[in-house]
């Protein structure tokens, strides 16, 4: 594998432009919910591009696969806080399918 091939990977890209909204839909929540929910929000989108780099830098297709399935744990992680925000109408219907 290339050293931070990664970085063209396609799945990648989108992690990092999922990471972009959230920090936009954060920026606008009002400042009680910002610093438990937008927090827990970021974090977790934010853990889907690191374990998808850490994954890379991993020796075997074993642990790559461990660090692809935590990404993965966290975009279901994401997307629960985002629906969570929908439910509660911190964000709208649109938004939430542009997530």
């Amino acid at each position: 594998m290339e050293k931070f091939g990664f970085l063209k990977w396609s799945v990648y890209t989108d992690a990092h432009q999922l990471f972009s909204r959230i920090l936009e839909i954060v920026k606008r929540l009002a400042q009680v919910y910002r610093f438990d929910l937008g927090n827990q929000i970021i974090r977790s989108s934010f853990s889907i591009l690191l374990n998808i780099a850490e994954g890379h830098g991993r020796s075997s297709r074993r642990e790559f696969a461990r660090f692809i399935d935590i990404a993965l744990g966290s975009l279901h992680e994401t997307l629960a806080g985002v629906d969570v925000l929908r439910y509660n109408n911190l964000v709208d219907e649109r938004e939430f399918r542009t997530v």
